[in-house]
């Protein structure tokens, strides 16, 4: 009757120690928060991180079929995607507190891939929906998003 209990006890430590290190490793991670950050530059000027990446004309492409405004997802949630004034290709991309800077990837399926390489977010956009994940985590952060131009092709 003993070894039952100490089997059982020995696996709820293992068990929490597993949990134990798993949200140790979660709580502390870095959050990212995609903002646009400045390095000092000499004589004063400021160049913006985000700004070093160049676009080819294929992802100018993509970016002319990237549905923009609100997307209305599940439990009420909200994503807005909307093009940068001033920089063909780029979109601002803002879900809960969190806005990210993204540029069109090509993709071999033809659905429209929007990424922040530097935050690790990746907006997907198919006629369907739409959805943000998380790439550094393997998580999707939001799902079943779609914007009026997907609902009325459903």
């Amino acid at each position: 009757m003993n070894r039952p209990f100490v089997l059982a006890a020995s696996c709820a430590a293992a068990l929490s120690l597993i949990a134990g290190a798993a949200f140790a490793q979660t709580t502390s991670a870095p959050k990212h928060h995609a903002r646009t950050t400045t390095k000092a530059a000499p004589k004063g000027a400021t160049i913006s991180a985000d700004s070093v990446e160049t676009i080819n004309a294929a992802q100018l492409e993509i970016a002319g079929r990237v549905l923009t405004g609100t997307a209305h997802c599940e439990m009420n949630q909200q994503v807005d995607v909307h093009p940068i004034d001033g920089r063909p290709g780029f979109f601002k991309v803002g879900f809960k507190n969190a806005s990210y800077t993204m540029v069109p990837q090509e993709t071999t399926t033809g659905a429209v891939r929007l990424e922040d390489k530097k935050a690790g977010v990746i907006w997907i956009q198919i006629p369907a929906k739409s959805m943000l994940l998380n790439s550094k985590v393997g998580q999707r952060m939001v799902d079943s998003c779609t914007q009026s131009q997907q609902r009325a092709g459903v």
